[in-house]
């Protein structure tokens, strides 16, 4: 792959939304997973399936990021929120 495919493979992965990338990612997979790719390709595939999963990685980490939970007080009434922590 010379290094204008590669620069147009990256720019196409930073455009996809989550559930695009994911779906790539898993056909990535599924072709690498059948063993019947050429080592070259594989190679390529492989590279190719790094950058989805970790687009879809900051993806993830963007949406979390952006969740808050709902702070109620001690009737259960909300006050306000607080950014959503998960449990280390």
């Amino acid at each position: 792959m010379d290094e204008g495919q590669q620069r147009s493979e990256a720019s196409n992965i930073a455009e996809m939304n989550f559930e695009d990338a994911l779906r790539a990612l898993e056909s990535v997979v599924r072709r690498l997973e059948s063993g019947e790719v050429p080592l070259d390709e594989s190679i390529d595939l492989y590279e190719q399936g790094e950058k989805l999963r970790a687009h879809c990685q900051s993806r993830l980490d963007a949406a979390q990021a952006r969740i808050e939970k709902i702070v109620a007080d001690g009737e259960g009434k909300p006050t306000g929120t607080a950014p959503f922590e998960t449990e280390s």
